[in-house]
């Protein structure tokens, strides 16, 4: 019985954890792109950060364009799910641990949003080109500043845009040159899934 509550306990963190992890980064990239506040997606994602956010931003204020207080909140979110999955697997609070992982896992969990983002914009132009829907609206407004410069140095293809998969494909180089190493130097445990895009 123990180990079914650990189970959905395991599974709640990381459905929860994950899903206002998600969030918190949205709101740094919103901020990081420019991107347009008034898309109902966005005035979500402001509603949902603001009253951790704004208290935090008048302690820890923005530098050079960058919303460090939305990296922080990221931060101590990515500690806490750290710390809860880290009990609830009967390790205890690995402290000193924790507090290095957090940092990797938020990179991963940035370059998820990336690649996934990638994949829903392509398979968006085949089946919806040209959509005015809220979500593909905010995906391509985070994806563009990435894609742009590789685009432009893309041959003409007549037509046919390969940034994307470009991107992806260096997305997973850096995973296995960066992260898997990464992940073997700080000794992650099996219950921290460390992957992009599988």
């Amino acid at each position: 019985m123990s180990s079914a509550f650990s189970d959905v306990g395991l599974l709640l963190v990381n459905a929860i954890g994950s899903l206002v992890l998600l969030v918190i980064l949205l709101r740094f990239l919103l901020q990081l792109v420019r991107a347009d506040f008034y898309n109902p997606i966005s005035q979500f994602i402001v509603k949902f950060t603001n009253p951790l956010l704004i208290p935090l931003r008048r302690i820890i204020p923005g530098f050079g364009g960058l919303d460090i207080a939305s990296l922080l909140l990221a931060y101590l979110a990515q500690v806490i799910i750290y710390g809860l999955l880290s009990s609830l697997n009967g390790y205890g609070l690995l402290i000193p641990h924790i507090f290095l992982w957090a940092p990797l896992g938020i990179f991963v969990l940035l370059l998820n949003i990336y690649f996934w983002g990638l994949i829903i914009m392509i398979v968006a132009s085949w089946i919806a080109p040209n959509s005015y829907n809220p979500v593909l609206i905010l995906i391509n407004q985070i994806l563009e500043p990435v894609i742009r410069p590789i685009r432009s140095k893309m041959p003409d293809l007549g037509g046919l845009d390969l940034s994307p998969m470009v991107i992806m494909l260096g997305l997973l180089i850096i995973y296995r040159i960066v992260i898997v190493p990464l992940a073997i130097m700080l000794q992650f445990p099996n219950f921290i899934r460390l992957s992009v895009g599988f």
